[in-house]
């Protein structure tokens, strides 16, 4: 009895510890995932910074662009201007030189 008993508790004892490799080769698996992910996710945080950066970079330009279209616009309207005036002032001084 005391033999198979000890034999018994060595059968277990070799169980438990084909379980705990089991475990132990699982936590590992998982923390190379872990690992791996935690890798992409920096990869990831960094592409994401640059790309804030690049947009806020864009962001000026098309600020720059759009103040130097307004600029732009205002001297073409103020030229326009211009040209009308001289138009009608060519009209007005020839207007009387053929009426002589």
């Amino acid at each position: 009895g005391h033999e198979q008993l000890l034999k018994m508790m060595e059968e277990r004892m070799m169980d438990v510890e084909q379980k705990l490799r089991l475990v132990k080769r699982l936590l590992q698996d998982k923390v190379n995932q872990l690992k791996e992910q935690l890798s992409k996710n920096t990869r990831a945080d960094a592409m994401v910074k640059d790309l804030y950066v690049e947009n806020a970079q864009l962001l000026k330009a098309l600020e720059a662009t759009e103040q130097r279209q307004k600029s732009a616009e205002r001297k073409n309207y103020l030229l326009e201007e211009k040209i009308a005036n001289l138009n009608r002032i060519v009209r007005n001084l020839a207007s009387p030189s053929f009426s002589s």
